[in-house]
């Protein structure tokens, strides 16, 4: 996929851009507070419609305007040329695809996929257990509609479920409700234990690339259940045997929901035993693998959204990171000082106060 032009208006603190892209590899260099991870934030809701800095959407819409209005011209390898318009406004979103209206997630979802480097993907192997969760359930949907069907079962019959405890529902109403939530949570662990070993092996591959030559250490994940059995007799009998519990607190305290994933280094946590430089290099591995995963499931190149990180990377890690980027993904990055060491010709677009001005053609 290549980003031919996008036209941002009231969003957050751009009134109006137009920015036009040639190429391969765009540099958006300006001082912090300028607009550069604005329009990386932009670019990235083509996703999942998400951002990847904040969830209340509200802030997205300039102060005091009634809503934000995103247009993005692209090349996609399976529609050809194609406009997709994004409108924000206070508690909806409204999607067009060359004017048709996208009504469901399921229609947009990795249709447009891009991925985003910037320095919170730091959480994902340091944080709190919801934003690897988060993480998986995006790169598998993206790829698999089967994946996101089974995940939005699972967390409506979640909610029924909760629902109905926090009313104090009889036993006998909670156990008629349970079925549908063991068989969707049974299939949901299956589902991410396959996902997680093939997302594994795009992950080796990518560390080897991007870690300091000659490292003997080996990266993978570790699948953490929050049940062991993936089995749905076993999902009936630790709802069934957890219902005291959830009454008292009101809630469904066994479940996928519940899941986590350790990031492994030669077998052992990585945010236990990781250095700085080894988490460093893990991470880029970590999204580089999830382009890769993208691009193999639907057959569409992603576009690599590089906030500010690429700068922080010692000359040998940049030039093994472009080492593990395939040549024709599209790439924009940005950064407050020239990134003169990188082994490739950026096209530069200065960023001031939410305005962007081409500064110069490609070094050869």
């Amino acid at each position: 996929m290549r980003l031919r032009r996008i036209i941002l208006q009231h969003f957050r603190n751009i009134s109006w851009a137009e920015v036009e892209l040639t190429g391969t590899r765009h540099f958006f260099l300006g001082p912090n507070g300028q607009g550069k991870t604005n329009l990386l934030e932009a670019v990235g809701l083509l996703t999942a419609l998400r951002s990847f800095r904040t969830s209340d959407a509200r802030v997205l819409i300039a102060h005091g305007q009634p809503e934000a209005a995103l247009s993005f011209e692209l090349e996609q390898e399976r529609m050809g040329p194609t406009r997709v318009t994004i409108r924000l406004r206070a508690g909806s979103k409204e999607v067009t695809v060359d004017q048709e209206r996208v009504t469901r997630l399921a229609d947009l979802l990795g249709r447009f996929p891009t991925v985003v480097f910037s320095s919170q993907d730091q959480q994902l192997i340091r944080g709190a257990p919801g934003g690897r969760r988060r993480w998986l359930d995006l790169t598998l949907a993206a790829t698999d509609p089967a994946y996101l069907q089974t995940l939005q079962t699972y967390h409506r019959a979640l909610a029924g479920r909760n629902a109905l405890l926090k009313r104090a529902t009889p036993t006998a109403e909670l156990a008629a409700f349970e079925r549908p939530l063991a068989q969707s949570g049974s299939r949901l662990m299956r589902e991410r234990a396959v996902g997680l070993e093939r997302l594994g092996r795009h992950l080796t591959r990518a560390y080897a690339c991007i870690a300091s030559p000659g490292s003997p250490e080996t990266v993978g994940f570790a699948y953490a259940p929050d049940l062991a059995s993936a089995d749905e007799a076993a999902w009936l009998h630790a709802l069934a045997a957890g219902r005291a519990r959830d009454l008292q607190f009101r809630s469904t305290l066994t479940g996928p929901h519940r899941d986590d994933l350790d990031f492994t280094l030669d077998g052992r946590p990585a945010r236990e035993v990781a250095s700085e430089g080894q988490q460093r290099s893990l991470v880029l591995a970590l999204k580089v693998a999830q382009a890769h995963w993208f691009h193999a499931g639907s057959g569409v190149a992603p576009v690599l959204l590089a906030d500010d990180v690429l700068g922080e990377l010692d000359p040998g890690r940049r030039a093994r990171f472009w080492q593990a980027v395939e040549p024709d993904w599209q790439v924009l990055a940005t950064g407050t000082t020239r990134p003169e060491s990188d082994p490739i010709a950026w096209n530069m677009i200065t960023v001031a106060k939410g305005a962007f001005a081409r500064a110069e053609s490609p070094r050869s």
